[in-house]
């Protein structure tokens, strides 16, 4: 599977990312629990891919 989120000490000192974006997948998270959609999220983050997204949302959920 092709992951959707990268991690590299380069950008935002290795904190996980979205794949080619500075954009932190905790924020997506934040975002839901605050209560925002994925829409909004996404409207928010426009350098964030849908289908990103929603891999990583999968790939939380299948952690708990």
């Amino acid at each position: 599977m092709d992951d959707p989120v990268s991690s590299d000490p380069e950008i935002i000192g290795g904190t996980l990312v979205f794949k080619n974006t500075r954009v932190p997948a905790q924020s997506l998270l934040e975002y839901l629990d605050d209560g925002f959609s994925l829409s909004e999220f996404l409207e928010n983050f426009p350098s964030v891919n849908r289908t990103d997204a929603v891999k990583f949302l999968k790939l939380v959920r299948e952690q708990f």
